[in-house]
């Protein structure tokens, strides 16, 4: 998940991302508490992507146009049509085996972001930049290769922390490698962060236009290489009652 408010004009608030962070432990499916932990220990991150977009073409244009991604995201039929091995056809099947819709995290982060949108303005343009991130979010699972298990979503905050630096995302992924007891459990989060600075830039990427590419071409262009094979933790494999206790003896990866 990517800070989808405009937190970076307030100061940092850990009162309010200590209980978020508390029922998140609870219950780790429920992502509205992934936003109100981002919109409390955010500061000027969304500036700072903003201002990276500027200095290059397609992120300029990103921002001058501001296309709506959620279109073609929503567009079941559209995705289905492209070739198979496409993005857009990996992405659908993303969203059919976890069991999602493209707009589950617009939800989310309503539910979860105390900030209204502005219609214009400087105000306007950085909602659009934390919006895209956030739509983008399930984009980068299926680039990545991370499932939408406990495992697969900390890694790609830790990837996702290494691109853009939010302190939410950040502490969310680090609090996800200190719940993972295991060595090859913190392996592969750690490695997310690793694999996010090695990467090409993702919040300046044309989304919209790479749909229909082969998913391979895509990450060849993104330089992100295969995803490591792991054996995904759902929240049912939890032990009851453990607070996110998400490993306590060493587990074998496994395609």
């Amino acid at each position: 998940m990517h800070d989808t408010s405009s937190a970076h004009k307030k100061p940092l608030r850990p009162w309010d991302a200590a209980p978020a962070m508390w029922r998140l432990l609870r219950d780790p499916d429920d992502t509205r508490h992934v936003f109100t932990i981002i919109e409390a220990l955010s500061f000027r991150e969304l500036e700072r992507t903003r201002d990276r977009m500027r200095r290059s073409a397609d992120g300029r244009r990103i921002l001058r146009e501001r296309p709506d991604l959620l279109v073609s995201l929503r567009d079941r039929a559209a995705l289905a049509a492209m070739p198979e091995g496409s993005l857009g056809r990996a992405y659908l099947a993303f969203l059919d085996a976890e069991g999602i819709t493209a707009d589950g995290l617009v939800s989310a982060s309503i539910e979860g972001s105390t900030d209204t949108a502005p219609a214009s303005g400087d105000e306007a343009e950085l909602f659009y930049v934390g919006d895209r991130l956030r739509d983008t979010h399930d984009l980068w699972h299926v680039v990545t290769g991370y499932h939408g298990d406990l495992l697969g979503e900390a890694s790609l905050l830790a990837f996702s922390f290494a691109q853009t630096g939010t302190p939410g995302v950040g502490f969310i992924a680090a609090m996800g490698w200190l719940k993972a007891a295991a060595l090859a459990a913190r392996e592969l989060i750690v490695g997310g962060y690793h694999r996010g600075r090695t990467a090409a830039w993702l919040p300046e990427q044309p989304w919209e236009t790479m749909l229909a590419l082969p998913l391979s071409e895509v990450r060849a262009r993104l330089r992100i290489a295969p995803p490591p094979p792991y054996e995904p933790l759902r929240t049912r494999d939890i032990e009851p009652g453990s607070l996110a206790r998400w490993e306590r003896t060493e587990r074998p990866l496994a395609a």
